[in-house]
């Protein structure tokens, strides 16, 4: 099998989720937006799509007009109904693309927190990340599309998760990240910490804390997901 995952910048990548897809059989191969093309026919063809994160948003259109062709590729493979997920960045693509509204939150949300599941949410993959806190790193939220099923939320970001049937998931926050290679974000995004005056060592201390623990939850999460996708055989989730 084959995954498409369009990456923004090289520090966010699949993260602890490569690992599994590998495992599980898939090839990975990494477009870098804005400078790797990508036709319809490639990306459709692909048994897995990701869009993952980034420091620019959808509203930046106008000094990034490659993201029309990003928003447009997203579209394409939610109406064809095949297996997409975003993260981030990749979250609001799908919600823009099935009309949404995106703009900034009250305030950036960086830094580890846990989710609160909907109902919806606590029967979805997502079960796995219960009381399990993850990794915020977002400025923009958006709307919930009307097509889409609400599944996570905190106090400051109503809409963190959402899916589309069986076959696509949206995830504002990161349960990708590696904690050991964390480093990178905090160098690449350095300007955005000083700006929303985020205290870089207690956010590199609580990555310590909790990634080992998010990444054996995001694999758990993954893997169920995509055997609902009908990309794995369904069974008990391999430990």
């Amino acid at each position: 099998m084959r995954c498409i995952a369009i990456r923004h910048v090289a520090f966010e990548d699949l993260g602890a989720f490569e690992p599994l897809l590998r495992e599980r059989g898939f090839g990975i191969d990494y477009r870098q937006a804005g400078v790797d093309p990508i036709s319809e026919d490639d990306w459709m063809q692909a048994d897995l799509a990701v869009v993952l994160g980034g420091p620019i948003g959808i509203n930046d259109l106008p000094l990034y007009p490659w993201i029309a062709d990003e928003l447009q590729l997203t579209a394409m493979r939610m109406r064809a109904e095949l297996p997409l997920l975003g993260i981030c960045l990749g979250a609001q693509m799908m919600a823009a693309a099935l009309g949404a509204e995106i703009y900034p939150g009250p305030s950036k949300e960086i830094g580890w927190s846990e989710l609160t599941l909907t109902r919806a949410g606590q029967a979805s993959p997502l079960k796995h990340l219960a009381g399990v806190p993850v990794l915020h790193w977002h400025g923009d939220t958006f709307d919930l599309p009307g097509e889409a099923e609400l599944l996570a939320s905190t106090a400051l970001t109503p809409h963190q998760a959402f899916s589309l049937g069986r076959f696509g998931l949206a995830l504002q926050f990161h349960p990708e990240v590696r904690g050991e290679t964390l480093e990178p974000w905090l160098i690449g995004h350095t300007a955005e910490l000083g700006h929303a005056e985020v205290d870089i060592n207690r956010l590199r201390v609580q990555s310590k804390q909790h990634a080992a623990a998010l990444r054996e939850a995001g694999r758990a999460m993954l893997d169920a997901w995509l055997r609902d996708c009908g990309l794995l055989a369904r069974g008990p989730v391999p430990v």
